[in-house]
């Protein structure tokens, strides 16, 4: 693996982040929706630095299930808050192909949300399917497989406190193990 941005990097980006989302949201509530379990990290991080009143829920996304290119988008929103009349940010590890937050933003809208914004650690140059950019992104990095900070390869990786480049010489390797 190959470190792509630093812990103190990130902690750097998402102060930046927050202090962006302090400015447009200064005055007004948010709520807050995750989409797990890759944003678990950047979520946690995120809402401690958060000033208006908030709530917090998640979503649950899935379509790369233990492959390094996204299948077929599938989610649970179990555990989403009512959003009728709400201000909503999407919080997500990464803007891949796009097909994520675009979904999920036709989805939180339909059912009643005020508005529809979303913020990514991440946005891959090169990858996207769709019209859609995130609102709010602390970092764009080329097209490359990534994981640490909350994004996996086969649910590993997700605890390292940076960003790192999965090799293919790592993803022969692991499949060796």
């Amino acid at each position: 693996m190959r470190t792509l941005i630093e812990a103190d990097e990130i902690e750097r980006g998402v102060a930046r982040l927050a202090a962006e989302l302090n400015e447009r949201y200064a005055g007004g509530s948010l709520t807050v929706l995750g989409v797990m379990t890759g944003s678990l990290m950047l979520l946690a991080d995120l809402v401690r630095k958060l000033e208006m009143p908030l709530r917090v829920g998640v979503i649950q996304a899935s379509s790369y299930r233990g492959t390094t290119e996204p299948g077929e988008l599938r989610l649970s929103l179990d555990a989403m808050p009512d959003v009728v009349d709400q201000e909503v940010l999407l919080v997500d590890d990464i803007f891949d192909t796009g097909r994520t937050i675009d979904r999920l933003t036709e989805v939180v809208a339909a059912r009643g949300a005020r508005s529809v914004r979303s913020a990514v650690l991440l946005l891959k140059r090169g990858r996207s399917r769709v019209t859609r950019t995130p609102d709010f992104r602390v970092f764009e990095i080329p097209d490359e497989f990534v994981v640490g900070y909350g994004l996996d390869h086969r649910d590993r990786y997700r605890n390292l406190p940076y960003v790192a480049v999965l090799e293919p010489s790592d993803l022969d390797a692991e499949g060796t193990g």
